[in-house]
């Protein structure tokens, strides 16, 4: 994502040109070839010099190989011309007669040699076979045959040891009739394996064979064009995934949006994680790992991550609006949408709030505004009551007026509005369930103390009991508000034992309904609400999670002991019921019980 900077935006240090240094307008713009121009020359360059280097060895190995064939060919003209009896016996009357003073091949004339068998079968092979000479020899290496006449009678110009010792040589040498290639081999006596009395040449000109040998290259540089057009086709179309994969940016510009993207992911306070389109990470903060609680690391998917169901919902499920999520102890704020460039997907990305302070402070103040509205209640009572005082007062009326007052103390106002509430001795519960029962009473609903209640203690963790108690309490008073039965109540009990607080909160409502499995299993879920979600920012089903998340931190729990459900008939308005703690429990709606550990202090 390439970040456009807004008009009249001054550059900082880094990114101004330091005198000496190019500028990197000037490197990508007129002065340097770009990434995908480099990568393609330096394909094209790799595949030229391999195809070289192959040719080369292919011209080397193809020389030899033709010298090594010319050389057996012409091995097997001497061979033949050598097993040949009438050369055996022409070979050994020459070398009886070199024994003799003044004979032998030296001396006998050309004319002689020209018309003796030896020559004759020797001219034949040669044209046969169309070498370039084929020679016979005495045991002195004397010619007796040579495609030349003046040559008859004359030693050979090369040396014949070799094949006179018994050795069949192939070698390549130049010679009075040029580069030839040559074989040598022993003429032996007629009728015998041992007795050398000469030798059989044949050669092929090296003209023939270097003939052959560009031939061959020709050949070869066919494939050779074949090879190198295909090469540069695969560097293009490699250059221009490469363009593709990189974004079409250059390795400068890749290495700052690196640098850029480490300063920037580890220096902000909120969770970056980046998906890419297969659903496998590719950025990913420490802030993120840390309130994910995940291990997420780049490379692995989704389903490696550790991560709870609501927030694999939000990354495979982008929104434009914000979603809250519960992970761990920490309420999450979650941001996802999806990321393109040029009409192609790239992923999914993620960011993390952490909401969990602001989630206990907003809990807090609903408690304060709860009490405050509690407390004007009171107020305005109280008001009422001591204009009572005072018109009784001025009327003369003192009996009447100490009467009023004796009733207004016997009772006390918290005791004849929420009777129970003495069984609970801490400040802080007793100031919040008053605040609970103000609330309950503007929405039409009566909160009740259960007659089980007992709280001798003071709390240790009021914060985690106001969250749970809370979220509770609320959900009785929404449920007993709009359910079905006429009678609209809210029934509390508190108990402990030791610094284990149990809590259990029944309302009237038209209780939990039934989920994709048990009702006690979805209710807690993230994002399972029967409520509207449309009407509060990043959705609902929130709360229940959290509470059962605390609770079981410290190692308690919160479950739905009864789902209940709506009324089979309509209750009448006028219904007679009481309620209270000497009168039978709360019933029809959802009974939830909490038990927290380690909230409250023994007394001592």
């Amino acid at each position: 994502m390439r970040i456009v900077e807004p008009p009249g935006r001054v550059p900082s240090a880094r990114e101004r040109p330091t005198p000496g240094k190019p500028s990197r307008g000037r490197w990508f713009g007129r002065g340097r070839l770009r990434l995908r121009t480099q990568v393609l020359l330096l394909q094209c360059a790799v595949v030229a010099v391999t195809l070289a280097t192959a040719f080369a060895a292919f011209a080397y190995f193809n020389e030899h190989r033709l010298d090594r064939e010319y050389q057996l060919r012409a091995l097997a003209v001497a061979r033949t011309v050598a097993s040949e009896p009438s050369v055996r016996r022409a070979a050994a009357e020459f070398s009886a007669a070199n024994a003799r003073p003044g004979s032998g091949a030296a001396h006998t004339g050309r004319a002689t040699l020209a018309a003796g068998p030896a020559q004759t079968v020797a001219e034949a092979a040669r044209a046969r076979t169309r070498s370039l000479f084929v020679v016979v020899t005495d045991d002195k290496g004397i010619r007796l045959a040579h495609p030349e006449r003046a040559q008859l009678g004359k030693k050979v110009s090369t040396d014949p040891s070799g094949a006179l010792s018994g050795h069949e040589v192939l070698a390549r040498h130049r010679a009075h009739l040029g580069d030839e290639v040559v074989a040598k081999v022993p003429v032996y006596a007629p009728g015998s394996t041992t007795e050398i009395v000469g030798e059989a040449n044949a050669g092929i000109a090296a003209s023939a064979v270097q003939a052959q040998f560009l031939r061959t290259l020709l050949g070869g540089l066919g494939w050779l064009a074949l090879a190198l057009l295909l090469g540069v086709a695969a560097s293009a179309m490699l250059a221009r995934r490469w363009k593709r994969l990189t974004l079409g940016l250059e390795p400068e510009e890749l290495a700052g949006l690196v640098q850029e993207q480490e300063a920037v992911l580890h220096g902000i306070g909120e969770g970056v994680l980046a998906l890419d389109s297969e659903g496998r990470v590719t950025v990913v903060n420490d802030e993120a790992r840390r309130l994910l609680a995940s291990d997420a690391a780049p490379g692995r998917g989704i389903e490696e991550l550790g991560l709870t169901p609501r927030v694999v919902q939000a990354l495979r499920s982008p929104s434009r609006g914000p979603v809250m999520a519960a992970v761990g102890e920490r309420v999450l704020v979650l941001s996802s949408r999806t990321v393109q460039r040029d009409g192609r997907d790239l992923g999914t990305l993620l960011t993390v709030k952490d909401r969990t302070d602001v989630e206990s402070l907003t809990r807090q103040l609903d408690a304060v505004q709860a009490m405050s509205s509690a407390l004007r209640a009171q107020r305005h009572e109280f008001a009422n009551r001591l204009h009572v005082v005072s018109a009784l007062a001025h009327g003369g009326h003192l009996t009447e007026t100490a009467d009023y007052i004796d009733t207004i103390l016997g009772t006390g106002r918290l005791a004849e509005e929420l009777p129970g509430i003495d069984a609970v001795h801490d400040s802080y519960l007793r100031a919040f369930l008053t605040a609970k029962a103000a609330q309950a009473r503007e929405s039409g609903v009566t909160l009740l103390i259960g007659g089980a209640t007992w709280v001798d203690g003071t709390l240790a963790a009021p914060v985690d009991v106001t969250t749970v108690f809370g979220n509770l309490v609320d959900n009785a008073i929404e449920a007993a508000q709009h359910g079905g039965r006429a009678a609209a109540f809210v029934e509390v009990e508190l108990m402990t034992e030791g610094t284990t607080l149990l809590l259990t909160v029944a309302d009237t409502g038209d209780g939990v309904p039934p989920g994709d499995g048990s009702p006690a299993h979805d209710v807690f879920r993230e994002g399972v609400s029967t409520k509207d979600h449309a009407s509060v920012v990043g959705g609902r089903g929130i709360g229940l999670a959290l509470a059962r998340q605390i609770a079981r931190t410290g190692g308690g729990d919160v479950y739905l002991a009864e789902p209940g459900g709506p009324p089979l008939t309509p209750e009448l308005p006028d219904a007679p019921r009481t309620f209270g703690p000497d009168t039978a429990p709360v019933t029809g709606g959802a009974v939830f019980v909490a038990r927290l550990h380690d909230v409250m202090e023994i007394p001592t």
